[in-house]
């Protein structure tokens, strides 16, 4: 559906009465199933290929098999059968045990539900779990599209410069200033519909233990991770942005500092529908953006045609 003539402010939700608080419900109608990626509209997606300038390409997925071992101990590593065809006449592939969001990877709306008011726009617990009706599924994303402007936010390349680098295993929080002290270092500034790419660098660690994994720790102790307030919520989706990717395991931070109040899976997914990418590889995407000074492209996703499916590989690129 077409945006609302006016969209109501976070301070102004919720619009309806049998909407939890601070909830998006019926926002974009009572069965909505595409939360902020609503955001993309078509004329912004049209804008957004002026961020093409050299038809420069960027793959912002790991490969399948990294984490290696997985960051999620339940995500275990899948099994790849090579099969050729009778008469060596060619090969197909068979996976096992291919959990979808072992990598690079999008969650849809149906990854989490509140604990209290349960899935995003009144979706019971019945029709989320249906094979048949696929309501909230990532069928709906893959059926849109994730396209638009996408805009790095290298908070890793920012803090190294103030004398103060990520260490990938430190749980550290990245509060909604230091976003904005970034996008002010980097000259840009946020627009409508935007597809958020926050850099903490964590995709350079995968990298590193692929190369020498007798250095791997697992558990993963902790990592950075937005830190999640009503400041965050609101900037978020006052700005309109329609999705938020990360390097990072849970683009917030994982678990969950003790005493919070809001997070970005419970409250954000299933209240305001909003659309999250994890443990994407931003690493040759920003060493271009720190050479050229523009951290603008053309983000495209398509993520699997998977009726009913809770996650999906990113299948992203980014182009410059």
């Amino acid at each position: 559906m077409s945006l609302p003539d006016r969209v109501p402010t976070y301070a102004e939700l919720p619009i309806v009465p049998d909407a939890p608080p601070k909830s998006a419900w019926g926002v974009f109608g009572r069965d909505d199933q595409l939360g902020m990626l609503n955001f993309l509209t078509p004329e912004r997606r049209l804008a957004a290929v002026q961020a093409v300038r050299r038809g420069a390409v960027f793959s912002l997925d790991l490969p399948l098999h990294l984490p290696k071992p997985p960051m999620i101990a339940l995500r275990t590593a899948y099994r790849r059968t090579n099969i050729r065809f009778p008469g060596n006449r060619g090969r197909d592939d068979v996976l096992d045990n291919f959990y979808l969001q072992c990598s690079s990877q999008w969650d849809s709306l149906k990854h989490i539900r509140h604990p209290e008011y349960g899935f995003y726009n009144w979706t019971s617990d019945e029709v989320a779990d249906s094979e048949d009706n696929g309501r909230l599924g990532i069928d709906g994303f893959s059926r849109h599209g994730i396209v638009g402007r996408g805009l790095l936010l290298d908070v890793a390349r920012f803090v190294e410069g103030q004398g103060e680098p990520m260490q990938p295993y430190e749980r550290r929080e990245i509060p909604l200033a230091l976003l904005q002290e970034v996008l002010t270092a980097q000259g840009c500034g946020v627009k409508p519909g935007d597809i958020l790419m926050v850099r903490t660098a964590l995709a350079a660690l995968i990298h590193h233990e692929a190369a020498h994994p007798e250095t791997a720790v697992r558990p993963l102790p902790g990592g950075p991770g937005l830190k999640v307030d009503e400041g965050l919520m609101a900037w978020l989706w006052d700005n309109q942005i329609a999705a938020i990717v990360s390097d990072s395991l849970a683009v917030e931070m994982f678990p969950s500092p003790p005493g919070s109040t809001v997070t970005l899976h419970r409250d954000g997914i299933a209240l305001l529908g909003m659309v999250l990418g994890e443990l994407f590889d931003l690493e040759a995407f920003a060493s271009d953006c720190a050479s050229d000074g523009i951290y603008e492209c053309l983000f495209m996703a398509k993520p699997l045609h998977l009726r009913s499916g809770v996650g999906s590989p990113a299948n992203a690129l980014a182009l410059k």
